[in-house]
């Protein structure tokens, strides 16, 4: 920050904050209510109490960026439109960069839904733990952008897919080709295929895309050109 202030400094007092920006009380205050809404500061009370710079958590900024995106009517063309652009570059730049750690816990997500889903409410879990795989590759990055820029997108879809119950009809060849790309990926991943991780993604998220846009057409019983294709 400009002054220097990093999460759980505390701000000068009122007085102090008064002087230095010659402002009447009422302003700072204003101020200090419009920064605690924000989330970039924090009031405590008692001994020791006072208003602290806070660090805005990646939850809370997802959920008011979330809140704006409600009356946007995101389709599932935008979504995967920032996907398809995205996440394929976020694959080449890790392959031969992650642990064996790393690489255990994304195979350990892919447990979740290693044998196809034999109920809607199973077949929604499913859909949300194999999106959980891409958020946490997402995390895996050095780039706090890509990383909440990816998470977000994988956090929406999800929230079209419980909210629209896009998991209502089975959708056998949607989970076979998501877990078939997943080992896949995994594989250059772990041999330092960047270039076969871009391929796989942008193969992954075009496949997707369709069988996803198909299961929302069907769901919704809306009109489909004759092949079935949109």
């Amino acid at each position: 920050m400009q002054k220097g202030w990093r999460p759980g400094d505390r701000l000068p007092s009122e007085t102090e904050l008064i002087r230095r920006f010659a402002m009447a009380k009422g302003t700072i205050r204003e101020a200090i209510r419009i920064l605690e809404a924000q989330g970039l500061v924090k009031s405590r009370t008692g001994p020791g109490g006072g208003v602290f710079i806070h660090q805005v958590s990646d939850e809370r900024a997802a959920a008011l960026l979330g809140n704006y995106f409600y009356f946007q009517q995101l389709t599932i063309d935008d979504i995967y439109q920032i996907r398809a652009t995205l996440e394929p570059e976020l694959a080449a730049s890790l392959a031969g960069r992650l642990s064996a750690t790393q690489l255990a816990s994304l195979e350990e997500v892919m447990t979740a839904y290693v044998e196809p889903a034999s109920s809607p409410e199973e077949e929604r879990e499913q859909h949300v733990a194999s999106l959980r795989f891409h958020a946490l590759l997402a995390e895996m990055s050095d780039n706090p952008l890509l990383r909440f820029l990816i998470r977000f997108t994988a956090s929406m879809l999800s929230d079209i897919t419980v909210a629209r119950r896009l998991y209502a009809r089975p959708n056998r060849e949607l989970w076979a080709s998501g877990l078939a790309y997943q080992s896949r990926l995994l594989a250059a991943l772990r041999d330092g295929d960047g270039a076969g991780a871009r391929q796989i993604l942008t193969e992954h998220m075009h496949n997707a895309r369709r069988l996803m846009r198909l299961q929302e057409a069907v769901l919704t019983q809306r009109f489909l050109p004759e092949g079935g294709v949109i």
